[in-house]
């Protein structure tokens, strides 16, 4: 995933830099952090999702509405 979001970033900081030219080094540093930081944390996420999903985590739990929902 850290190849993907490098990649983004790459892509995104080139689109903005044809589009835009050069602003300053202080927003393509912003956009490069803010684009990194957000895909490695949902990525960092969705595995935290399977992993508790794969190991059983989420069927061990008591729900107490169960018996209502299947009558």
């Amino acid at each position: 995933m850290v190849l993907v979001t490098l990649t983004v970033i790459a892509v995104a900081v080139t689109l903005l830099y044809r589009s835009n030219g050069f602003v300053s080094i202080h927003f393509y540093i912003a956009t490069a952090l803010g684009i990194g930081v957000a895909m490695l944390l949902m990525s960092a996420l969705m595995g935290l999702v399977f992993l508790s999903s794969g190991t059983g985590h989420d069927d061990s739990i008591v729900d107490p509405l169960e018996d209502e929902r299947q009558g």
